[in-house]
């Protein structure tokens, strides 16, 4: 069976605005994420912080100097990184012992952040997690996470600045394409 051209138009057509919807959708649902680290005063056994940009270890430190989290464990680092190379700051945190801070050094994207984690989190008996990672980021970051961990571990977002309040345009277009590959691979 041959399709004549109109009918390869009109497949074509509707395939295009299926993408511009999901496109369009994940777009507004990345920009609608809140930012949490200013308002939420959570507390869990375990925090995971995403490498990739500034505020997100930061912001992983100040969780376990408060004592609102028992473990640290940072996710994405280069195999030979080591603490002080990754964040030469935590002296100053006087109060964390570095014991408490794990460093995961086999994932190289978001879903394999989640996977290698994982048994990070199993092993030190976390009941809860805090997700750190940042605001553009959490949408697609908080969606794989669930997708991965047993549902009886919660994960609740902790979404931090990495540069301004609203994403250029080209990291906007980044994360949103990232966002539809994963709505079609991780999820």
């Amino acid at each position: 069976m041959r399709l004549s051209a109109r009918q390869i138009f009109f497949v074509t057509a509707v395939l295009v605005a299926i993408v511009v919807f999901q496109f369009a959708r994940d777009r507004e649902r990345i920009l609608q994420t809140k930012v949490t680290s200013w308002t939420d005063a959570r507390h869990a056994d375990c925090a995971i912080v995403l490498t990739g940009a500034s505020a997100r270890i930061p912001e992983g430190f100040s969780l376990l100097g408060q004592k609102r989290v028992r473990k640290l464990i940072i996710s994405g680092v280069y195999k030979q990184a080591d603490l002080p190379g990754i964040f030469p700051q935590w002296p100053f945190y006087g109060v964390v012992d570095p014991h408490d801070v794990i460093l995961e050094k086999h994932s190289l994207t978001t879903y394999g952040n989640a996977e290698q984690s994982l048994p990070i989190v199993e092993a030190l008996h976390c009941r809860d997690v805090i997700l750190v990672t940042s605001r553009v980021h959490m949408y697609r970051s908080l969606r794989t996470f669930r997708a991965t961990f047993p549902k009886d571990i919660p994960i609740y977002p902790r979404a931090v600045i990495a540069g301004h309040y609203n994403p250029g345009t080209w990291e906007l277009w980044s994360e949103t394409l990232k966002t539809m590959f994963y709505d079609i691979w991780a999820y």
